[in-house]
């Protein structure tokens, strides 16, 4: 499995976002420069991320976009299924209907295990902590 290209942005513009709280509005073209994005992808990840709650669009020439969930209860998970959808590893998985062995196969077993595990990894990743992390990771590299 491999993260989209959208997930990846997505989690870049949220990164920005949690940077600023929840009380600051970010430009869309900063938030595109800053973070790497193509700024016409930004705006088509930014309507789902606001579809899912996370953050507000202020339309206008003093427009920009806003967090609306504290970064210590926004998760990664939350951030890249609201982008990609649901975290599935194979069809078995998130299909069973699809493999007539599901019910009696092993390896569907061990791929329910991992997506359990890799979902539980991201859920407890909140950009409260990624923006710790990446502080800290900057200091060490400036040193």
């Amino acid at each position: 499995m491999r993260l989209t290209r959208a997930g990846e942005y997505a989690v870049r513009c949220m990164l920005y976002l949690a940077s600023l709280g929840t009380e600051e509005l970010a430009v869309r073209k900063e938030i595109a420069r800053s973070m790497d994005i193509p700024e016409q992808f930004l705006g088509k990840i930014a309507q789902q991320l606001s579809r899912a709650g996370f953050i507000d669009i202020v339309q206008g020439a003093k427009g920009g976009y806003r967090l609306v969930v504290p970064p210590q209860k926004l998760t990664l998970l939350d951030v890249v299924e609201a982008v990609v959808g649901e975290i599935f590893l194979n069809d078995c998985v998130m299909r069973p209907a699809s493999c007539n062995r599901s019910n009696a196969c092993a390896v569907h077993q061990v791929w329910e295990k991992a997506r359990s595990q890799l979902r539980a990894t991201l859920k407890e990743a909140t950009f409260a902590e990624l923006l710790e992390g990446s502080c800290q990771a900057e200091a060490a590299f400036q040193d």
